[in-house]
C-alpha cells in the first residue's frame, strides 16, 4: 500500500505510515529533519528542476506535467525502484510539500508505482525439467 502525506499536515510518526520518504527535490521550508521521522530522502525520483519550474503549480499545466514527469521517471528507474521494492514488502508513505494535495508529483509517482506493482515481476520462474 502506497500512501501519501503532507509534511506540513503531519503531528509525529505514524506507525501505519510503514516506510516513509520524502519525495520532493527541495527540503521543506520551516520543517526541521528530526521532525519528519523518515527513512529516506529520494530527491532524484522528484521532477527536474526545469519540469518543476515550469509547472509552478498551475493546475491547468497539470496533464501535460503529468506526461512530461512520467517521461522523466520512465528514463530513470533507478530513482523509483528503491520505492518500489519497499512497496512489495510493506506499506509505504511518499511525504510532500505541495499545498495542493491532488496536483503534485506526489500523486503521479504514487499512481506511477502503483501501475508497476500490478505488473508481473521482471524475473521469470524456472522451468523444471523432467
Amino acid at each position: 500500500m502506497i500512501r501519501l502525506q503532507r509534511v506540513y499536515d503531519e503531528h509525529g510518526s505514524d506507525p501505519r505510515a510503514g516506510t516513509r520518504f520524502l519525495v520532493d527535490r527541495l527540503w521543506p521550508r520551516g520543517r526541521k529533519k528530526a521532525d519528519l521521522h523518515l527513512d529516506g530522502w529520494l530527491r532524484e525520483v522528484a521532477p527536474s528542476t526545469e519540469l518543476r519550474q515550469w509547472y509552478g503549480h498551475h493546475v491547468e499545466r497539470f496533464d501535460e506535467f503529468r506526461s512530461r514527469y512520467i517521461r522523466e521517471l520512465d528514463a530513470h528507474p533507478d530513482a523509483w525502484e528503491p520505492l518500489l521494492e519497499a512497496a512489495r514488502h510493506g506499506r509505504i508513505t511518499l511525504l510532500h510539500g505541495a499545498r495542493d494535495t491532488e496536483h503534485n508529483n506526489a500523486t503521479v509517482l504514487k499512481d506511477y508505482l502503483e501501475a508497476r506493482l500490478k505488473r508481473p515481476s521482471r524475473t521469470k520462474p524456472r522451468r523444471t525439467v523432467h
